[in-house]
């Protein structure tokens, strides 16, 4: 027996040794990050409270930070049930409404506060749009159409490749083979959020349809606009969003932008860490068509172009998403909104002049609504709305 038992005993070991040989022969080393830093911490995937857990590169705001107003009547009203429950029932955050320039209500929730970080997950495939919109402002892009094989040569000969452009990289109709999976271990989005080589990672991956022809949400194709960027304007991510926005906007803090390794790549698809009231001024630069404070940071017209439908030329017959921002121009009222893993949003309600901000740990995918992820979203706009009437 006891024979039986040592010898079952070495058979494991050896099983493991095996599978972790396995895992670094293949590039899949980044599982046990991973592992530690969601199932060995009661986890399932990744959290708002991470960008402790991995390098960064700070995004700098400048020294004098503009501060919000608040309306005459601020926190005055209070959140309806509905509102409340379900801010409570999904782990929130933080939630702030913003009406005409003017912070109207301001809620932390737990153990989170105004000077918390939390992370902007996909958010941030707004701001890389936004700085697209800049790099093609400043002479380094040409324009959404310019070929993506001017800035990646490794594409050279993937006939799909040779078809894509800048644009369909932000508007994910790119036609990158990309597998969007966010809680399965061994998978290409887990790798790009825990490994240490990304631009390697996405260069490996190739095209394997036409672009321009149909919507599909990729991280990957807004990973490699990063690397467009970065080749671009011979810039991080980081000085790039610092120089043209953190700082012009004023924000209250600086904040860290996830990378793969030390000295890397930022996350472009992901992973920007910042206040609530930062977060709520991208969607107020937005809705005031790129200009703040009598100064426009961001061509209008690009702004326009983000914040509406992409029609591929009638070809998508539900149009959802414009370039990095997702669209409700069927509902009533009509808004368009940042989205991020696990509920973080920032809602523009151009009609109302109006930003809703979520963030917060749980997202409800459940009974959806509308065409943006998350029925919780469309609850946001419609308590608020209530709330605003009042």
């Amino acid at each position: 027996m006891i024979k039986k038992i040592k010898k079952l005993f070495v058979t494991i070991i050896s099983l493991l040794i095996f599978g972790v040989i396995l895992l670094y022969a293949t590039g899949n080393e980044y599982i046990f990050k991973a592992g530690k830093l969601t199932y060995l911490q009661g986890k399932i995937t990744a959290n708002i409270d991470d960008y402790k857990d991995f390098d960064a590169r700070i995004i700098e705001t400048s020294t004098t930070p503009h501060l919000w107003k608040y309306h005459e009547d601020f926190n005055k009203t209070p959140l309806t049930k509905i509102l409340k429950d379900k801010l409570d029932e999904l782990n929130s955050a933080g939630f702030l409404i913003v009406k005409d320039g003017k912070i109207v209500t301001e809620k932390y929730f737990g153990n989170y506060a105004d000077a918390s970080l939390t992370n902007s997950f996909s958010m941030a495939k707004t701001y890389t749009t936004m700085l697209l919109g800049k790099a093609i402002e400043d002479g380094y892009i040409k324009s959404l159409e310019q070929p993506i094989t001017d800035f990646l040569p490794e594409y050279k000969d993937n006939l799909f490749a040779k078809t894509c452009t800048i644009g369909d990289l932000s508007s994910m109709t790119a036609g990158y083979n990309w597998n969007e999976e966010y809680y399965l271990p061994l998978n290409e989005t887990t790798k790009s959020y825990y490994g240490k080589n990304l631009e390697n990672q996405l260069l490996e991956i190739n095209f394997n349809s036409t672009s321009g022809e149909r919507f599909e949400y990729k991280s990957g194709s807004t990973g490699l606009l990063g690397i467009i960027l970065t080749r671009a304007t011979k810039q991080t991510l980081s000085e790039y969003l610092s120089k043209n926005f953190w700082k012009p906007l004023g924000m209250e803090a600086s904040s860290p932008w996830t990378l793969d390794n030390e000295n890397g790549l930022e996350k472009a698809f992901c992973c920007v860490s910042a206040r609530l009231r930062d977060f709520a001024k991208m969607g107020q630069l937005l809705l005031q068509n790129g200009k703040w404070q009598g100064k426009q940071l961001l061509d209008s017209t690009f702004v326009a172009k983000m914040t509406h439908p992409n029609t591929l030329n009638g070809k998508i017959k539900h149009p959802i998403y414009g370039y990095g921002t997702w669209t409700d121009y069927n509902y009533k009222p009509q808004f368009y909104s940042m989205v991020g893993f696990l509920g973080q949003r920032v809602i523009c309600i151009p009609s109302e002049n109006m930003i809703i901000v979520r963030t917060g740990n749980k997202s409800d995918k459940k009974n959806k609504k509308g065409v943006i992820p998350g029925v919780e979203t469309y609850i946001w706009v419609d308590e608020a709305m209530k709330m605003m009437k009042n």
